[in-house]
């Protein structure tokens, strides 16, 4: 990673730091925590009602998305899914119900006090089929073909190697996976300098794609069936979407199937705890790849 990229995933942490250290200091205030986001383009606005009022008001307070993809994700009864850059996690707990208890809601992020946040959240809520991870998109620390479904809510165009995010999303979903993103995509007309010139990189302008651009990317990844649907504009050419793919059926079918019952985390990783919640049920969990600690990816 170059001296650039660096700095810029220093100033998302950062940015995303102070939004959880608000909300959590704003939790022990008399009216509850003030949503981080006002702009009526990002945040907890753009859940239905019925969805934000069963939630933590911590989790919908921390909100930072351009949509809701777990109403596209189709999600099902038993499915495992993986949310990158999971924040406070709302999309995980609203994702965890969807899958029901056989199922399972993992939550990705780089920052520590989102996590922290999202393992309080996760314990009030009551979510017992939930994961937290710490890590980054880019290099995301599951072992390949144990995902059904991907989803992410605007932190895809906060990467500065969105090809590695790609093909990180393409290597863990298993054949037939799928991706259900909400982000940030801007007009194929406009220039890098001109996504520049709406928003900074940290407000989900600046680092978007433009529809080609993503479309591109994702297929050079291998993904098939891409649909990039633009909900509604977030500034002058820019405009939130509902990205989906899939992971052809047939994609690495001679991979024999990763064996998941007896799994540490539910793959087949090294994982060790992180941190630990009041609940012993909910962790951040440091997982290492095959790769990195000598177990069969």
């Amino acid at each position: 990673m170059n001296e650039q990229s660096t700095d810029l995933r220093e100033t998302v942490r950062q940015r995303y730091a102070a939004a959880a250290m608000k909300v959590s200091e704003g939790s022990t205030a008399c009216c509850g925590p003030e949503p981080v986001e006002v702009d009526e383009n990002f945040g907890s606005t753009l859940y239905a009602a019925e969805d934000r009022d069963t939630l933590p008001v911590q989790a919908v307070a921390a909100s930072l998305g351009c949509g809701n993809p777990t109403a596209v994700a189709e999600l099902r009864e038993g499915e495992r899914v993986l949310d990158l850059g999971s924040g406070g996690g709302i999309d995980v707990l609203l994702s965890a119900r969807r899958v029901g208890p056989t199922g399972k809601a993992y939550g990705l992020d780089m920052t520590e006090e989102m996590l922290a946040l999202a393992l309080a959240d996760a314990a009030k809520a009551g979510a017992t089929n939930v994961e937290f991870l710490k890590g980054t998109i880019e290099a995301i620390p599951l072992p390949a073909h144990t995902i059904d479904v991907v989803i992410s809510n605007c932190v895809i165009n906060l990467s500065t190697d969105k090809p590695a995010v790609f093909a990180e999303t393409f290597r863990v979903l298993k054949p037939g996976g799928r991706i259900g993103v909400s982000d940030v995509v801007a007009d194929d007309t406009l220039t890098p300098e001109q996504r520049a010139e709406r928003g900074d990189y940290v407000g989900c302008i600046a680092g978007a794609l433009s529809f080609a651009e993503y479309r591109a990317g994702l297929e050079a990844a291998g993904f098939t069936d891409v649909e990039i649907t633009p909900t509604h504009p977030v500034a002058d050419g820019m405009h939130s979407a509902i990205v989906r793919a899939t992971k052809p059926p047939t994609a690495e079918s001679a991979h024999r199937a990763v064996e998941l019952s007896d799994a540490c985390c539910g793959v087949n990783a090294c994982c060790t705890p992180a941190e630990t919640s009041a609940d012993p049920a909910l962790t951040v969990t440091e997982v290492k790849t095959a790769s990195e600690c000598g177990c069969r990816d």
